[in-house]
């Protein structure tokens, strides 16, 4: 007590000191973070100099994601915007230096093309009006948000129109000449004669030519462009899951136990359940086939209001009991008058509930009386355009098909009930015109109980994953995992924009953890993901684009390399002048193909090799390559003869094949491929998500 007076009596210096003391701790969170919590980074990426703002990125990017609903993943949004807004900035920078400007004529005519089926830029006869347009645009200017998104769209017309320009002038100087087909034309028709020595690859085994780590290595270097990745990094981890013991679940199956005479006792089982049970009474007829098995099996051939479990099902102990049985159909057809709240579009009537309700009945009394009024009224005054056409009626439907009150009247009414029924869509004068297939329907309560984890539980986690991370930053990740018994996951090649790891999912924490500036190789750290913990460690880094691991090189650089080698070996070996001299030296025999083509090199027992076919076609008719290094081995060609095609009056249809290769869609990708490639980006993205 005296401890409490104390505090009371120095209340407003208390006050003052925890204030000071917080005001303290945020100035020096900012003194600490210094330049980069003053000056935060607003620039996501920079192009050729020019700046792309946060701000307008991720604006876009949510758009998207809105567009596409919530379950879009961020990384689709964020590439995707991306490679957009990437694209429109390279091609406007090309633009300007070649002064390309669109005009508004160039602008107003595409905004025809675009708009004149939407019926907002339509004058009365349908017909594109550009006046609206204008009445259009001037009626959003104090909406801000219309204005942004016209704005936008505005821009990206734009964009367009000097993409579709810079693309039109490359494409109109990817001149075909006659030259070009005629070269063509030789490439397919003109033929060759060989006679060939093959010394295969396969005649030297692999086991006999080492290619060592640095020649992969030297090779990668000499041909960095195909090897050069983006930076990534390696990890591996291990799981802590908050899952429940086995102690846990013992005290879950008692736990729902102690529910079972409570449960049996209740007359209101849909309170009990509401007011006992994660999941709610579901208020509805069940076929047999469409309970579980241990339901079908075990609680159906008890008493109707005996309790059976408690029973596992999933991740929860479970009770059930049966609480009413009714022959039902399994099928049921009907026609229907549906009056509906507000404007029923049959009759051009607005009707509050009280006066759709009144309506329905009037209708209902005069029906009750004289049926054959039923389909007159239904054109007259029904506002289910599903069904108007048809009278109503809606053929054979299952028991799941219909909103509930609708399908609760036609499934336990019997042929020939007539009645009003209320929903979401207002007041159905409904009349049941058939029923088939009748069976025992179950209505079954059920009290679920998801299996948790205990608090000790919980914490024993929690402590065993702490643990885990002390050790590994002691002992090391391996000594830790093995004293623990546990498998470290490896996960590789991890890029700074992903946002999935194999095993664990969507997790932008640990990629950004592990991408962080001050994160070096071997680091570790544990991860709270929700009910798991995650204590990993970064094997691997590159934080620039760089070159890929000699592993990663080794499938595609090993057998080039190997190759190269055995080629030099057979090349050392091979002794005489002739085929056959060459032939006996290597005890291989001399072949023949014929009719070969530029276009199509392959070599009857041999495969596709171009260059040997190229080279064949360069020494002419008569003569001999020198040993040439091909695909699967090393040749010698000698051209027994050369059958040049017939020339053409013209080479037309060569040329048109070569410009159908060449449309302006794949024209437009190159170029962007290209300015990009040349282009000096500086990429933040990973900082933003």
């Amino acid at each position: 007590m005296a401890v409490l007076n104390s505090i009371r009596k120095r209340g407003v210096f208390l006050i003052l000191i925890i204030a000071l003391a917080l005001f303290s701790f945020i100035l020096s969170d900012v003194i600490n973070k210094g330049s980069s919590a003053s000056s935060m980074q607003n620039v996501v990426a920079t192009v050729n100099g020019v700046d792309i703002l946060r701000e307008d990125f991720m604006s876009q990017v949510d758009d998207y994601q809105r567009n596409l609903g919530p379950n879009t993943p961020a990384s689709q949004a964020i590439n995707l915007i991306w490679d957009r807004e990437l694209k429109a900035l390279l091609f406007q920078q090309q633009g300007q230096n070649l002064s390309i400007s669109i005009s508004e004529e160039e602008l107003n005519d595409q905004l025809r093309l675009a708009l004149a089926n939407n019926p907002t830029f339509q004058d009365e006869n349908g017909l594109y009006s550009e006046t609206r347009l204008i009445e259009y645009v001037s009626a959003i200017q104090n909406n801000a948000r219309a204005k942004q998104q016209w704005d936008d769209y505005i821009k990206g017309i734009r964009e367009s129109l000097v993409q579709s320009a810079y693309t039109n002038l490359v494409f109109g100087g990817l001149e075909v000449t006659m030259a070009d087909g005629e070269n063509l034309y030789r490439f397919e028709n003109d033929k060759i004669d060989i006679e060939y020595v093959q010394v295969p690859y396969s005649s030297i085994a692999d086991e006999e030519v080492t290619v060592s780590n640095q020649e992969i290595e030297d090779y990668m270097r000499s041909h960095s462009e195909e090897f050069e990745v983006d930076p990534m990094v390696d990890l591996e981890y291990v799981l802590f899951e908050e899952s429940a013991s086995n102690e846990d679940i013992e005290a879950a199956r008692a736990d729902m136990g102690d529910l079972i005479q409570g449960f049996t006792d209740e007359i209101d089982h849909e309170f009990f359940v509401n007011d006992n049970s994660d999941e709610n009474f579901r208020d509805v007829w069940t076929q047999k086939t469409t309970l579980t098995q241990v339901l079908q099996d075990s609680l159906l051939g008890l008493p109707t209001g005996t309790v059976y479990g408690p029973y596992k099902d999933g991740d929860s102990f479970k009770i059930s009991k049966v609480v009413g049985t009714i022959q039902l159909p399994d099928s049921v057809e009907a026609r229907h008058i549906l009056i509906p709240l507000g404007l029923n579009r049959a009759d051009s009537i607005t009707r509050n509930p009280a006066e759709a309700r009144a309506f329905a009945d009037s209708l209902y009394a005069v029906l009750k009386n004289n049926r054959r009024k039923f389909t007159p009224f239904v054109s007259a005054y029904s506002s289910d355009a599903g069904s108007v056409e048809n009278g109503g009626h809606y053929d054979w439907f299952g028991y799941n098909t219909m909103v509930a009150p609708f399908r609760d009247f036609c499934f336990e009414g019997k042929k020939g009930d007539i009645g009003i029924v209320e929903t979401q869509f207002g007041f159905h004068i409904i009349e049941i015109e058939g029923q088939k297939n009748k069976s025992t329907a179950y209505k079954v309560a059920t009290v679920s109980k998801e299996i948790e984890p205990s608090e000790a539980t919980l914490s024993m986690v929690f402590s065993e994953s702490a643990k885990f991370e002390e050790a590994a930053r002691g002992t090391g990740f391996a000594a830790a995992a093995t004293e623990k018994g546990l498998t470290p996951r490896p996960v590789n090649r991890i890029g700074a924009l992903d946002a999935s790891i194999p095993g664990i999912g969507n997790n932008r924490s640990i990629i950004n953890w592990a991408f962080g500036d001050d994160v070096a190789v071997g680091d570790v750290k544990r991860f709270n993901l929700n009910d798991t913990y995650v204590v990993a460690q970064v094997t691997r880094k590159s934080s620039e684009k760089s070159l890929m691991s000699v592993a990663e090189a080794s499938s595609k650089v090993t057998p080039i390399l190997r190759n190269e080698k055995k080629a030099k070996m057979i090349r050392a070996g091979i002794s005489g002048n002739t085929l056959q001299e060459i032939a006996t030296s290597q005890n291989v025999t001399v072949k023949t193909a014929s009719a070969l083509t530029r276009a199509t090199p392959t070599i009857a027992g041999a495969g596709t090799e171009a260059v040997v076919v190229g080279q064949a076609f360069g020494v002419g008719a008569a003569n001999t390559t020198d040993l040439i290094d091909g695909e699967t081995g090393v040749f010698v060609v000698r051209v027994l003869s050369e059958t040049a095609a017939p020339a053409l009056e013209n080479y037309v249809s060569y040329v048109n094949q070569i410009k159908a290769t060449l449309n302006k869609s794949a024209v437009n990708t190159r170029l962007f491929n290209a300015l990009k490639s040349a282009a000096d980006i500086e990429d933040h993205r990973a900082d933003f998500y």
